[in-house]
């Protein structure tokens, strides 16, 4: 009798072993092979998900709604209160992918900050601003609503901000911020009007920071292909922090050139703009902004 059991449970353990093998292997083999998928539809897959949405450029200061893959650098130069100036390399602006459906993350690259031209040395204990790093941002988009230009030409999509205080003294919050978004667009023919409004959390430091309500507004126009001339309104009210009840207005009239085909799936979009101050007590006066991006 137990010689028979033993001989039954080795059957048993054998056909076990059998079919699991088979399986696992199966199973595995299907992983491999989804990731494997995942990336080789990767450009169709984008180019489905922008099929759906309008093809608008994206303006140089307001982001767009839209979900795009690129590259993009931007670089600014700001006129300050009592002389001092201050220029962005980078424009914290980063590598923006379409990972799934409806969905568009934007990777930061901390943006270099440079005061005057030379490094400000701290002759205290407070912050000073001083040349090097500013914060790592992170982006995530989610498209709420859309069509193309030929099914009604909107789109609706929620943004949620994300900022890290990796930067330099004086080039950094000092804390982590949150800033969730609502953004919207709508196109008549060649002309669009692209618009966000969001708010910005900051996790502690609120008697200094804040809690900032941006509105950007993008005024835009093709003319021909390749000439997208544009006018933004750049509006924050400051809610509670060192300026509270405070507001901001800029003006920001620009000129994008794109998207010009390089190859293939690649292509180049530039454009340059100049922000004004029209509001009393600004951040900075002026600013030049250039942006290029290359799409892919």
């Amino acid at each position: 009798m137990t010689r028979h059991l033993r001989t039954t449970g080795l059957t048993i353990l054998i056909v076990i072993v059998s079919i699991a093998g088979p399986c696992r292997a199966q199973s595995t083999s299907s992983f491999g092979s989804a990731i494997e998928d995942y990336f080789v539809n990767w450009f169709p897959r984008v180019t489905k998900i922008q099929s759906e949405q309008p093809h608008w450029v994206t303006p140089l200061v307001t982001v767009t709604p839209r979900l795009e893959e690129e590259y993009r650098y931007d670089q600014s130069w700001q006129a300050n209160p009592h002389g001092i100036a201050t220029d962005s390399f980078g424009g914290g602006k980063g590598l923006e992918l379409i990972p799934f459906q409806n969905t568009e993350i934007i990777l930061g690259v901390p943006a270099w900050i440079a005061h005057s031209g030379h490094i400000v040395h701290s002759t205290s204990k407070k912050d000073v601003a001083t040349d090097g790093w500013a914060d790592e941002t992170f982006l995530i988009k989610y498209r709420l609503l859309s069509a193309n230009e030929g099914n009604g030409n909107y789109i609706v999509t929620a943004f949620m901000g994300f900022s890290a205080p990796t930067g330099v003294r004086g080039n950094s919050a000092g804390h982590a911020l949150f800033t969730p978004t609502l953004a919207a667009g709508k196109g008549f023919g060649n002309f669009d009007v692209q618009s966000t409004v969001g708010v910005m959390f900051p996790n502690g430091g609120e008697d200094r920071l804040g809690w900032p309500l941006a509105w950007n507004t993008a005024f835009q126009y093709r003319i021909y292909k390749y000439f997208w001339p544009e006018i933004e309104t750049n509006y924050t009210w400051f809610a509670q922090g060192a300026r509270t009840g405070q507001n901001q207005l800029y003006l920001t009239p620009g000129l994008l050139l794109g998207r010009f085909p390089i190859h293939g799936r690649v292509g180049l979009t530039i454009g340059a703009g100049y922000q004004v101050a029209v509001t009393h007590h600004p951040s900075y006066n002026n600013a030049v902004i250039l942006s290029a991006r290359i799409p892919f």
